[in-house]
């Protein structure tokens, strides 16, 4: 593709901030620009992460971040890191408040602290004027129920991995969902056919860099700059030019993070 053809994209959902990307991120950020990716959201996954996403924000003009917890850390995260965190999400360039959540599959922190610091979050969220990004692995029902208990929100549901009864509930909420290059591999049919049912105007691409490689490069550590091949393989998918999914997605990027 032409560079002066190539569009413009935003990954909305990365991790700049992990030590992956210690040894040449002046680099990687370069190559998102070089393939038209204008806008990064480093997504925070900790209370160090959080901190980390704000100071790349911070470094990086083309960098915009979130602070959150995930689920993961929920058994090491009570009153004191809600404080902290909430006193990052002030600080210049946060669009949101994730990546939050709950995640009972492989059980790394206790259920009912994984709801407790979910329901924190969503309240700092809505106290700060912020969407949600939002996590659910094996929690699909109990994320559903406490996102309609504290309703109106605004929310992605992010690298979606739901069925299609899922994420009808997820449009019905009026929730954005983004995909990843997991929609690349193989045996991700069942991804590939939900992301032709979604309408665009809700759809957002994200990398989860430095997780999620394309096919051809799984195992090797991802970066935004494939949100380009993403968007080439949902234009594919979907049958319609490339310049189209960047189009929408992109505005709706923009719109949901207000950048």
């Amino acid at each position: 593709m032409k560079e002066s053809l190539r569009p413009t994209l935003i990954d909305t959902h990365c991790h700049l901030d992990f030590p992956d990307f210690d040894i040449d991120r002046d680099q990687v950020v370069s190559r998102a620009l070089e393939n038209g990716i204008t806008h990064i959201v480093n997504i925070g996954s900790s209370l160090e992460g959080s901190r980390r996403s704000v100071e790349l924000a911070a470094e990086y003009g083309c960098v915009y971040a979130t602070v959150g917890i995930h689920p993961h850390e929920a058994d090491r995260s009570g009153e004191e890191q809600v404080a902290s965190l909430r006193k990052l999400s002030s600080a210049p360039k946060v669009v949101a408040i994730g990546e939050i959540g709950l995640d009972y599959y492989k059980g790394y922190s206790r259920a009912e602290n994984q709801r407790q610091l979910f329901i924190s979050l969503i309240s700092l969220a809505k106290e700060r004027g912020l969407p949600l990004v939002v996590h659910t692995r094996n929690a699909q029902a109990d994320t559903l129920a406490i996102i309609r208990e504290q309703m109106p929100l605004r929310a992605v549901v992010h690298c979606f991995s739901g069925d299609a009864s899922f994420m009808r509930e997820c449009l019905d909420l009026g929730f954005m969902v983004s995909f990843t290059c997991n929609i690349t591999y193989r045996k991700a049919e069942d991804l590939r056919t939900l992301l032709k049912a979604i309408p665009l105007e809700r759809l957002m691409l994200e990398t989860d860099a430095p997780f999620l490689s394309p096919e051809g490069l799984r195992g090797k550590r991802n970066e935004p700059s494939a949100v380009l091949v993403l968007a080439e393989e949902i234009a594919r998918i979907r049958a319609i030019p490339v310049e189209e999914v960047a189009r929408v997605t992109t505005e709706n990027a923009r719109a949901f993070f207000k950048i």
